[in-house]
């Protein structure tokens, strides 16, 4: 790429590569404002804490936060509580934008990192029969078996990571999801063994590490404001080979997110999200 290439042309570029499985797109939960309706589900974690907040009462010097106000519905009200409120707020699908529908018409994309509990695009891969889940698993529900994620087939059994590795296309949700066994991870408690042994691999799946070599990533749609979400995100690229990209309002960054982006090597795309699926539906590989 020229230094006279434009700014839609570099963006272009990156819809061909992830297209064609050089590039793994790592989207956040803002790529559902793309949605042509209005979303029936919270757009990130502030949003989300809100929302649980005004269901049950928590004090309100944690009410910004997600992993504080889960915490406290979870001591104070019991995790069962807890669960059913997150099935019920992600039980609705938000309908897919363009994004979700490009790329889930994309044979060669060989991995999607979803960090939102929503069943968009896992609807969107429904009609495939190439393509396996991945989910992080909550501390409730960890088993000796599945210590820290959990795999589904394309028909929504429930599989080992072994055959899931073998789809054409694994989704993977960090955080959980909502479907389809509404295992989630929200609450302090079910970071606190996630955050210790991240640093080690331990949390991601082999799968994931073995579709990051030699590609690079795209971050569509994420903040990254709380250490949580930079911690995540540091992990699951790590030893990817680059390049990164992220599209973000640069000038909207808080200092923690621009030292991320600097630090991890990632280039912010200033460009709108609108803009960027656009360019990306008319992508081939």
């Amino acid at each position: 790429m020229n230094a006279a290439a434009t700014l839609k042309d570099i963006v272009s570029d990156i819809g061909h590569r992830v297209a064609g499985g050089q590039l793994i797109p790592f989207l956040g939960p803002e790529v559902l404002t793309l949605s042509p309706e209005a979303c029936p589900v919270p757009v990130g974690a502030r949003d989300l804490a809100h929302l649980l907040s005004s269901r049950v009462a928590v004090p309100g010097r944690i009410r910004n936060n997600l992993w504080h106000t889960a915490q406290y519905i979870e001591t104070f009200r019991h995790r069962v509580t807890l669960d059913k409120l997150m099935l019920e707020v992600f039980k609705p699908v938000p309908a897919p934008s363009v994004l979700h529908s490009w790329l889930a018409a994309q044979p060669g994309v060989p991995l999607i990192v979803d960090t939102w509990y929503d069943g968009t695009l896992a609807q969107c891969l429904a009609p495939r029969a190439d393509w396996a889940l991945i989910q992080g698993t909550s501390k409730a529900r960890r088993t000796g078996d599945a210590p820290w994620y959990r795999a589904y087939g394309a028909d929504g059994t429930e599989t080992t990571e072994a055959q899931a590795a073998q789809a054409a296309t694994v989704l993977y949700k960090p955080h959980g999801a909502a479907q389809p066994a509404g295992d989630v991870l929200a609450s302090d408690a079910d970071y606190v063994e996630v955050l210790t042994d991240i640093d080690l691999g331990l949390p991601i799946p082999q799968a994931v590490k073995d579709r990051r070599k030699e590609r690079g990533f795209v971050f569509l749609g994420c903040r990254f404001y709380d250490q949580i979400l930079r911690t995540f995100a540091r992990s699951i690229i790590k030893h990817s080979s680059g390049p990164r990209f992220a599209v973000v309002p640069v000038g909207d960054l808080t200092r923690n997110e621009l030292k991320f982006l600097e630090v991890e090597g990632i280039t912010p795309i200033d460009m709108s999200l609108a803009e960027v699926a656009a360019l990306f539906a008319g992508a081939t590989p």
